[in-house]
């Protein structure tokens, strides 16, 4: 019988490790802010009124 409780306390110890792992590493992705979208490389474009038509 003690066998059996030191198991089941066993699978529950490590179910619960793994839900906490689980829920650090989202917490640890959602704290990462988002980068900006912005171009590394930027062309200027002339102004509409000067562009060739």
């Amino acid at each position: 019988m003690h066998r059996l409780f030191a198991a089941a306390l066993t699978v529950a110890v490590a179910a619960l490790l793994a839900v906490g792992a689980a829920l650090g590493i989202v917490a640890l992705l959602n704290a990462t802010p988002d980068q900006p979208n912005r171009p590394l490389v930027h062309y200027e474009t002339p102004a509409r009124d000067q562009q060739e038509q």
